[in-house]
């Protein structure tokens, strides 16, 4: 989503929640159709790796995976690599993999924190893969690198695009290398698809379904969303003898997003929702509203508005295209069903995970069936797909702890204690005597961010910690930041709806358009039509109010000197094109400045002290000099007339780092 529409879309917080200060740790993105799937496996198997016979391939066909070709050619992506880790690789040689400002790191410090940062996640996609082989060895199942390639080359088409620009952007804008892509995501993928057999077949019942879905008639509905029931049957009384008042009872009342613009939401189309919800929507009739409905734990009260037709598209049209979206979510389900039948009749023993076993069993990640998988194999994976993420994290690790020796700043358990309580008093509800409830916050952010306590005490608690000391002194609150953040909070803001475009030609026909005729059922109707922002397009332009000193001030000052029924100018932000209506201004809301002056210092004052850390942060790596040789980069303080970040042509490569073993 572009900056304008999120920004546009914004929906404001109530509840003062920050989850976390992950700054420098980031997540692995997943790819496609495969996000669903490749849960269960990591990199290459231990052993026993499923049969990959050599592939006939055009010579020409650079993009793909180079064939085996006669005994002295060049070996497939998935046949080159050694069957076991730290078997021959240049980077896996590698003693020392970054120098910052020159202290080393060393790759045995490296895998001690991929291990604590992915060893447990690795491990279990390490033995789900290995599940897979055997069960192909089993069954006598082959997956070929010509299918391999096959499905390489289908996924690029699927995204219009040659196989060498598909494998480029998985590589810069993903981190997936192909030979990752190939033999981590594909090869299983197809695997698990022989081993599913009929279970993701597609009946054409289920195409008519589908299409029934995506094409056929849905329904304009608004949602009121409680937790309470006493309210829900409340506010459907005053519904009832009111349809027209609804969206205003939705604004003040519903207890979830869709308060923000009157109730509206996504229509509703059939097998796609909850069926009481499905039901009511189909059955009712325009301007109707719903008894009390209890879906997943909430209360719901519905408005039916109008019925919209169904799409023009013929079922043949979009057939093929349906049946592979269908089968893809099928295997998603049966990828679930074949884990849970291959895990039932394995013998697994979890060392990692138990620190009792870990001392019975040193240097043994797990066991199964009798095989060992050991720390030092497992560390090694762990590198393989997390290794440059993680070492970019230690790296800037590294520089925070040089800066906190160099002007004596210290971090004790007791603070990062301390900074826990206060980011969980801040993040949750307190417990009934009013306390902050730290389980709850740990629980949720350490679920949030996909990490251990002990990773979120070390990679995001203590650095932040560090970064506020390193910035302190930096950091004023004005009087008129208050006075633009009263503003902002308590102040009046503008009712838009908005069309979000990409082109300018297509802007100002639009703009015409609705120029000729400036009501909101007709900038609605056009929002629906032109709108390339999905959330405008389906809500009719209809976003939540404007509000000053909001972040975007070009799209402030056009609405703010807007009268109600006054259409904008095309705006430019970036590459987009906005248009607004007005549609008036709420009514600020009466607080007195004085009784809210210490909280909006606070909130300032946290989010000036975030960019004077980042600032800091900044200034550090600005300063530094740093040689990644697992990325085979090189960073040093800029000179006049000189670069900052560049490849290492004076910097030792991979093949001569210091320390190769």
């Amino acid at each position: 989503m572009t900056q304008v529409s999120s920004s546009l879309g914004a929906i404001p917080h109530r509840d003062r929640r920050r989850i976390g200060f992950g700054m420098f740790i980031g997540g692995v993105c997943v790819v496609c159709a495969c996000i669903a799937i490749r849960y269960y496996w990591g990199a290459e198997p231990v052993s026993a790796e499923a049969p990959r016979p050599p592939l006939s391939r055009k010579a020409s066909d650079t993009a793909k995976v180079p064939a085996r070709r006669g005994a002295g050619a060049q070996k497939s992506r998935a046949e080159s690599q050694p069957s076991s880790p730290g078997g021959g690789s240049a980077e896996s040689r590698l003693k020392v993999v970054a120098m910052v400002n020159g202290q080393p790191i060393s790759r045995q410090d490296l895998a001690r924190e991929c291990l604590r940062h992915y060893g447990k996640d690795v491990l279990e996609r390490l033995v789900n893969k290995w599940l897979i082989a055997q069960a192909c060895l089993r069954q006598n199942i082959a997956v070929t690198r010509v299918e391999v390639d096959a499905e390489i080359e289908r996924m690029s088409k699927r995204f219009s695009l040659p196989v060498a620009q598909w494998l480029k952007m998985l590589k810069e804008e993903r981190g997936i290398e192909p030979e990752q892509y190939a033999n981590d995501i594909i090869w299983p993928t197809l695997a698990l698809r022989k081993l599913a057999g009929d279970r993701t077949k597609v009946s054409r019942e289920e195409l008519l379904q589908e299409f029934e879905t995506r094409y056929g008639e849905a329904v304009r509905v608004r949602l009121i969303s409680f937790t309470d029931l006493d309210a829900a049957e409340k506010t459907r009384g005053e519904a009832v003898a009111d349809p027209n008042n609804f969206g205003n009872l939705a604004k003040d009342r519903s207890e979830d997003v869709s308060a923000s613009v009157k109730g509206l939401v996504q229509p509703i189309r059939k097998h796609a929702s909850s069926r009481q919800i499905e039901h009511a929507a189909f059955t009712m009739r325009d301007g109707q509203v719903s008894p009390v409905m209890q879906v997943a734990g909430k209360y719901m009260i519905m408005k039916r508005e109008c019925m919209l037709p169904a799409s023009k598209v013929k079922f043949e049209q979009v057939a093929s295209r349906m049946e592979e979206v269908v089968r893809e979510r099928k295997m998603r389900t049966a990828a679930h069903e074949i884990f849970r039948e291959l895990q039932d009749g394995v013998e697994m023993v979890n060392v990692l995970n138990d620190p009792l076993k870990r001392r019975e069993m040193p240097g043994v990640a797990a066991i199964i069936n009798g095989h060992k998988i050991t720390i030092r194999e497992l560390a090694e994976q762990c590198i393989k797909r997390h290794g440059k993420e993680v070492l970019e994290g230690t790296i800037n690790h590294m520089l925070i702890e040089q800066a906190c020796a160099k002007r004596k700043i210290t971090i004790a358990e007791e603070e990062i204690d301390r900074e826990i309580v206060r980011a969980a008093s801040e993040g949750v509800k307190p417990k009934p005597d009013g306390s902050p409830d730290v389980e709850t916050w740990l629980k949720l952010v350490t679920e949030q961010q996909g990490v251990s306590l002990d990773v979120y005490r070390s990679a995001s608690v203590r650095p932040s910690l560090a970064l506020k000391k390193l910035a302190d002194g930096k950091v004023k609150v004005t009087e008129a930041d208050i006075q633009k953040s009263y503003e902002a909070t308590f102040g009046p803001r503008v009712r838009c709806r908005a069309i979000v475009l990409d082109d300018l030609r297509r802007a100002q026909q639009v703009w015409e358009n609705a120029r000729g005729n400036p009501t909101v059922e007709h900038f609605g109707k056009l929002a629906k039509q032109y709108s390339v922002e999905a959330t405008s397009r389906a809500l009719e332009g209809q976003i939540p109010p404007i509000k000053n000193h909001g972040g975007q001030p070009i799209i402030e000052k056009e609405a703010f000197n807007l009268a109600n029924g006054e259409l904008s100018g095309i705006i430019q932000l970036g590459q987009k094109y906005v248009i607004l209506f007005c549609e008036g201004r709420t009514k600020p809301v009466s607080v007195d400045p004085a009784t809210v002056r210490k909280e909006l210092h606070r909130d300032i004052f946290e989010k000036k002290q975030r960019l004077a850390m980042a600032k800091y942060f900044r200034q550090l790596q600005k300063n530094a000099s740093i040689d990644n040789f697992l990325a085979g980069s090189s960073r040093s303080p800029k000179k006049k007339g000189s670069g900052g970040m560049k490849s290492l042509p004076g910097v030792p490569t991979l093949r001569q780092v210091p320390g190769r073993g």
